[in-house]
């Protein structure tokens, strides 16, 4: 090839990576030549859909919501059921009663709901994301509220087009008020797991409310309204990291949100009447163009242009898809949960499944039911009752009367059940057998309280070997509530 053509077809391969700007009036750039790498999103008017995934999507929004909102209104052993109290350090989650010292529970917890994620990505993408997520949740009642007060995806657009008159005001004031008080009634529920939801009902009836309360149901109420009604998509797009590391956890036989290529294209408008024959003729497969896969998705994505980070697996597509096909009288699935591997072997629906138990998916399930069942048993065996042990750095070790040494000790005793518990108290120190408790044995906790109790232990000086021995305190519960074992040291001076 002569140099001037090799040059011609280098550049004509060079790709401009900057994006025009757009002037008003649609010309691109500007009289300068300078050029934008910034190009902002345009607002997605999601259409209304229905369909077997959208009701599942909402059943899912009753329960999370019913569980979220209703919960602080349920009542146990004459409080309320699901409570964490920040200021006496005390959990309350139905029958349990947990203190700071719990945190493994906490550890264990996240451990479950990590792993889970793992497990269900793994197996089906991102359902998390497009089923349960709060985002996912609160952007479909926001939406819900929009529809209902705006009109569906043509009335919305026509309002946002239209110049502002007094019925556009009220419709978008309407609209912005509701949003405002879901996100303000979110805030309000979301405080009353840390303060008593009545007692809190009360502070705001008679606007007493402390300066973090009024913080908390401000900011989470804001960041509500902002993110469901507002923000939306970009969520999903720019601030979740998810979005970002599941390619890591998808492999080849993950269900996905799926555009059957080889059975769609090439895309075409055709009349319900034609028959398959014919649009087969001209080279078009069953996809009619329609675009409503597009309208439909909450962060505006082509499926047809295969997977994207964007894509939160909601299956609104396919919901609508299914319904366009029905009208067509064409097949369902041409959007569909399927696997690379499926879509490239042709595999059915029971060969699909019998590739999930892959060792990935097997490993994350084996550790998940660990780490499960191991959160429970603890939770069933735990002792109802925790103990610490501080020395008295006051008084380290001293002689009291009749050649006794002493050594002074904090005991801290709680008491994690709802009904008042006596414990007894008794010590074993090592190489010292003489060695005695000189405060009372017995002490005495309210419900769901801790008690810091002074204790004295003693040993004869004459048969004391100088330095440290190990001691050990054991904190026996009434009722059979077990024994804790609690080490400690014994001081004998030189």
């Amino acid at each position: 090839m002569p140099p001037d053509a090799k040059a011609a077809s280098a550049q004509a391969r060079v790709i401009p990576i900057v994006a025009v700007q757009q002037a008003p009036d649609g010309s691109e750039g500007d009289s300068d030549g300078v050029a934008s790498l910034y190009q902002a999103d345009k607002k997605i008017y999601a259409r209304a859909v229905s369909g077997l995934f959208s009701r599942w999507r909402w059943s899912l929004v009753w329960l999370t919501q019913l569980l979220f909102y209703g919960l602080p209104w349920v009542s146990m052993n004459e409080r309320q059921a699901v409570l964490f109290e920040l200021t006496t350090r005390r959990f309350y989650i139905f029958n349990l009663v947990l203190y700071p010292q719990d945190l493994i529970y906490l550890t264990g917890l996240l451990v479950i709901s990590a792993l889970s994620l793992f497990l269900f990505t793994a197996v089906a993408g991102r359902l998390w994301c497009g089923y349960a997520c709060p985002q996912t949740v609160y952007t479909e009642i926001f939406m819900w509220v929009e529809r209902r007060i705006e009109g569906d995806r043509a009335s919305r657009m026509r309002l946002e087009k239209s110049p502002w008159s007094a019925a556009k005001l009220m419709r978008k004031a309407a609209k912005h008020a509701v949003w405002i008080a879901i996100g303000l009634w979110t805030g309000f529920t979301f405080v009353s797991y840390f303060t008593p939801i009545r007692l809190l009902a009360q502070e705001v009836q008679s606007l007493t409310l402390g300066p973090w309360e009024w913080f908390w149901i401000l900011f989470y109420g804001f960041a509500t309204y902002g993110n469901a009604g507002w923000m939306r998509e970009q969520v999903c797009k720019y601030m979740c990291p998810y979005a970002r590391f599941q390619s890591a956890m998808f492999d080849r036989d993950t269900l996905i949100v799926t555009y059957d290529q080889a059975r769609g294209e090439g895309r075409g408008v055709r009349p319900r009447s034609e028959s398959l024959a014919q649009y087969q003729a001209k080279g078009l497969g069953d996809c009619i163009d329609c675009e409503l896969c597009v309208q439909v998705c909450p962060t505006g994505i082509d499926i047809r242009k295969g997977l994207q980070y964007e894509c939160i697996s909601c299956s609104a597509c396919i919901d609508v898809c299914n319904s366009v096909m029905d009208k067509m009288h064409y097949p369902r699935g041409l959007i569909r949960y399927s696997t690379p591997n499926g879509m490239r072997l042709k595999l059915t629906t029971a060969a699909m499944v019998r590739r999930v138990l892959r060792p990935r998916v097997l490993v994350y399930t084996a550790v998940l039911l660990t780490v499960s069942v191991t959160l429970l048993l603890s939770l069933v065996m735990r002792t109802p009752f925790k103990v610490d042990v501080v020395r008295d750095r006051g008084a380290m070790a001293r002689m009291v009367g009749q050649g006794q040494i002493e050594n002074v000790y904090r005991l801290q005793i709680m008491n994690a059940t709802e009904k008042p518990q006596q414990y007894d108290l008794s010590v074993s120190v090592s190489g010292l057998p003489d060695a005695h408790l000189v405060s009372p044995d017995s002490v005495l906790v309210e419900a769901a309280a801790s008690r810091w109790v002074a204790l004295r232990v003693q040993s004869p000086g004459e048969a004391a070997r100088p330095g440290s021995h190990p001691m050990i305190f054991l904190i026996t519960g009434s009722g059979g509530q077990g024994v804790l074992a609690e080490k400690s040291s014994f001081l004998v001076p030189r």
